[in-house]
């Protein structure tokens, strides 16, 4: 007989604004965009409306949505050819990226 977990897994939870907000503060790795790196590592870890939250913040910071990586391409540019993800490359382009 097999045992029954008790707790169901929650994906996807609401994030708050501060632990969206870390993701501004991540530090790039050798050779790569500062905006760039932050907006790769958003958007591979959140989901699509904290996604968009996070944008707010990072263009009311100042930064750059339209950043490029070292092969001169930007994260929408990329994301655009990611089928399953065309709302990720909408909410960048809707924040100037």
């Amino acid at each position: 007989m097999s045992e029954r977990k008790d707790k169901k897994k929650v994906i996807g939870e609401p994030m708050t604004d501060e632990q969206i907000k870390v993701f501004l503060d991540i530090e790039p790795e050798s050779g790569l965009n500062a905006d760039f790196h932050a907006l790769q590592r958003a958007y591979r870890s959140l989901r699509e409306e904290d996604f968009d939250r996070f944008l707010g913040f990072f263009t009311a910071a100042g930064r750059n949505p339209a950043a490029t990586d070292p092969q001169g391409r930007t994260l929408a540019s990329i994301v655009s050819q990611h089928v399953r993800h065309a709302a990720y490359a909408e909410i960048l382009k809707r924040h100037g990226g």
